[in-house]
């Protein structure tokens, strides 16, 4: 069945092909306009051009991607274009197995690894004709203790608005390349805001689906139980089209869920008039010491949202942030040094400090407490359930830090603990960072949309019409 896409925006003459949506890209190569083989060489040369100073980057593919896209071009030009997201680059975060590629996690513990398989989720994209350009800058295995050390084997990804800032993680280079363009779309994953956060810092739309909605086979696992794989895209359109691609049950993965996958594009830009939404204050004005400049974002989003024609609902919750985070860090701690605990004690040495330290911090905790604060959860998912299904859709805080200087280790911790990210890790919902604006030095701020369970497409429905009533879409960082 023919997959329906909302309508691209007039492409000027001063634009760049590597600051290109994916929505924009795909149009422009249906109608002609386009050679894969151009955009991915412009990807490259970005690549070779800015990414010495970002770092979004642990290794690039050129030459494969080169040849992907010589093969796109034949294909498409033979009248055999397979879909939306034929000749388009992506990136993925190193974490995701690539068959052939080295996968290092960033950490010294597999610098040399190459895997004898892919990721399902890269199989899927690749499988429509997207284009790899290679793997992605990221924590250590994904994870950490929340700080940032500068003793892992790769330098760590740059804030592309302002260099001496975070990008957030774990995902740090899904967050850097996209805003960067040094990639088009990435792949992140996420336990606690791995992909919302960086999308926050970097002023990007990262989407976190419901838990079982995408593959993570060929993942490098960080904790089962709240591990979800989502994409970081510059606009809200193109997520719709990577998640497209990637959803789905998938034998390789007992966690993902049989229920039917939509058509995310269709009706994306039917707006929210007569929409239900909810507005959840409680996380930013209540329990998180919020920036001015995020809180008065949110309220303007809210007006915004009210001004198109949705129904707009207050809501509240009978739990404070900080128990959602206290429920993920009990249980990913204890899951992770589960799935690392050879590593921990054989190689304990070639570990970073925040990988270590978190691994001595599974160490630390009961079973009795892991089983506790499994239970728990399941009554804070029921509890937010409660909440999110009597609206269509829910406003509510993400991030609620601009991102910090790499020379306060401080703010960079509160940027990852003080945020409401966990609360949905811990539900299960799907959930949306949408960037709304930049604060008096440039700094991106956001709002988080969330849905339903497997109600994406409502979420995607949701962030466009902001996006496209606000003109932050049409700003990028000078490099």
């Amino acid at each position: 069945m023919a997959r329906t896409m909302p309508q691209a925006h007039k492409f000027q003459a001063n634009d760049v092909l590597h600051f290109m949506s994916v929505t924009d890209a795909s149009a422009r190569i249906a109608a002609g306009e386009l050679s894969p083989v151009d955009l991915v060489e412009a990807y490259l040369a970005r690549i070779e051009a800015v990414d010495g100073r970002i770092r979004s980057y642990i290794t690039v593919t050129g030459e494969a991607a080169l040849d992907a896209a010589r093969r796109a071009e034949a294909e498409i030009a033979a009248g055999r274009r397979i879909g939306p997201l034929h000749g388009i680059p992506f990136a993925v975060k190193d974490n995701y197995y690539t068959r052939g590629v080295r996968t290092t996690g960033g950490s010294r513990l597999l610098l040399d690894w190459v895997p004898t398989e892919t990721a399902t989720a890269i199989e899927r994209l690749q499988a429509e004709g997207a284009i790899l350009l290679g793997k992605l800058n990221t924590w250590e295995y994904g994870t950490g203790n929340a700080g940032v050390y500068h003793d892992l084997p790769f330098e760590v990804a740059r804030n592309p608005w302002k260099l001496d800032r975070f990008t957030g993680g774990s995902s740090t280079g899904s967050g850097a390349s996209v805003a960067a363009g040094t990639a088009m779309a990435a792949l992140g994953s996420d336990t606690g805001g791995s992909v919302r956060l960086p999308a926050a810092a970097c002023g990007l739309q990262g989407l976190k689906p419901t838990y079982g909605r995408i593959s993570r086979a060929g993942i490098l696992p960080n904790c089962y139980t709240l591990d979800v794989p989502g994409p970081l895209c510059w606009t809200v359109s193109d997520c719709a089209l990577l998640l497209q691609a990637t959803a789905g049950v998938d034998p390789r993965d007992p966690a993902t869920a049989a229920v039917p996958v939509p058509d995310y594009s269709a009706g994306i830009d039917a707006g929210v008039n007569g929409l239900r939404l909810g507005v959840l204050r409680r996380f930013h004005e209540r329990d998180i010491p919020t920036d001015p400049a995020i809180a008065a974002a949110f309220d303007e989003a809210v007006a915004i949202f009210k001004g198109l024609g949705a129904e707009i609902v207050e809501l509240d919750l009978p739990v404070a942030a900080g128990t959602f985070g206290d429920c993920t860090r009990i249980i990913n701690s204890v899951e992770s040094l589960s799935i690392h605990e050879r590593d921990f004690h054989e190689r304990h040495a070639l570990m970073g400090q925040a990988l270590r330290e978190k691994m001595m911090g599974g160490l630390l905790v009961r079973g009795v407490d892991y089983l506790r604060a499994i239970r728990h959860r399941r009554e804070l998912a029921t509890i937010v359930d409660g909440v999110v299904s009597t609206c269509d859709a829910v406003l509510s805080a993400g991030a609620c830090h601009v991102a910090p200087p790499f020379d306060d280790q401080a703010k960079i911790v509160a940027f990852t603990r003080e945020s409401a990210t966990p609360v949905y890790n811990v539900s299960g919902h799907p959930a949306l960072s949408l960037c709304t604006g930049f604060d008096a030095d440039g700094l991106p701020l956001n709002i988080a949309v969330v849905g339903r369970y497997f109600d994406e497409q409502t979420v995607l429905r949701v962030g466009f019409a902001y996006e496209r009533a606000t003109e932050w879409r049409s700003r990028r960082p000078s490099l």
